[in-house]
């Protein structure tokens, strides 16, 4: 008995391990984790947040978020199976049936909205679903493989967040949280076309209609440099509005000017390594852009 015992255990545990990171997995943690730090950050411009706050609205977020993941993974799943980077899936792998992933992904975004609702404020926890119906239904379900556009319309679900946190800190939206929105939506095509041209075959093998599989690479890094000097005019805006003060006003000219370039080097030298160098340039921006703003805010 204590022989069979100690031979099984290890298989148990494996499998638990393997449903707990696939059920994770289904969340887009990844992708999470830069909705959660522009969900913090503003909530510590907007105000002083207690520790407790913070944590219920991250983890409403994240339910919300992986929610809309989760439901993606479920729609998603007949071309993530001819694609080599989303092949391994949990649904399409088969590890995870599609109706649970329906079902988990629904049933996080309830709870979540519940959870917001109860313990927040029902702005906050309705800013929060409405991310997720922007996410499922607008992006994945009506324009990820309609229009070229997809990215640049569906992208509103992933700017919700700032919205989000300044609404669970004052209980209502401003100008200055509307500008944050727009920082993240002007923020996503540049950052996602870069993406894009690093999958562009594995996009047209699927017929999905991203913006370098339908007009090219050429016309993409065009639309890149573009999007990135209207991103730079858009992160002004909150500075103009009174919104932030020098911190803020350095860092984002600063981080703008370096994004600038980092598109026009990949407009002049049309390759895959200044695509991916912007790509992941691009989640540094962000990031650092947003922490510069808490920076001007509290220093």
């Amino acid at each position: 008995m204590e022989a069979s015992t100690v031979t099984t255990a290890p298989v148990i545990r494996t499998g638990a391990r393997q449903v707990f990171a696939d059920y994770l997995d289904l969340t887009k943690p990844k992708v999470q984790s830069l909705l959660l730090l522009t969900t913090v950050t503003t909530m510590l411009v907007a105000g002083t947040p207690s520790v407790g706050l913070i944590l219920l609205t991250c983890l409403g977020g994240y339910l919300s978020a992986g929610g809309a993941g989760a439901v993606n993974h479920w729609y998603d799943r007949d071309i993530d199976l001819q694609m080599a980077r989303t092949a391994d899936r949990p649904v399409p792998s088969g590890r995870v049936s599609p109706r649970a992933a329906l079902t988990f992904g629904i049933g996080l975004a309830i709870a979540s909205f519940v959870l917001m609702s109860l313990t927040i404020n029902v702005l906050a926890a309705s800013l929060s679903f409405s991310g997720f119906v922007g996410y499922v239904g607008v992006y994945t379900m009506w324009l990820k493989r309609r229009t070229v556009q997809n990215i640049v319309i569906g992208g509103a679900a992933g700017a919700v967040p700032p919205l989000v946190g300044w609404a669970a800190v004052t209980g209502s939206v401003s100008w200055i949280a509307v500008y944050l929105f727009a920082i993240v939506f002007f923020w996503t095509p540049p950052h996602f076309w870069a993406l894009s041209i690093l999958m562009k075959d594995e996009y047209a093998k699927v017929g999905v209609p991203m913006l370098p599989v339908v007009r090219g690479e050429q016309e993409t890094r065009r639309q890149i440099l573009l999007y990135s000097v209207l991103l730079y005019a858009v992160t002004q805006l909150p500075y103009c509005a009174g919104g932030f003060g020098t911190i803020y006003l350095v860092a984002s000219l600063g981080l703008g000017l370096a994004f600038i370039g980092g598109a026009v080097k990949l407009y002049r030298d049309a390759d895959r390594a200044a695509a991916l160098k912007l790509y992941l340039f691009s989640l540094a921006y962000l990031a650092a852009l947003f922490v510069s703003m808490v920076a001007d805010a509290k220093l």
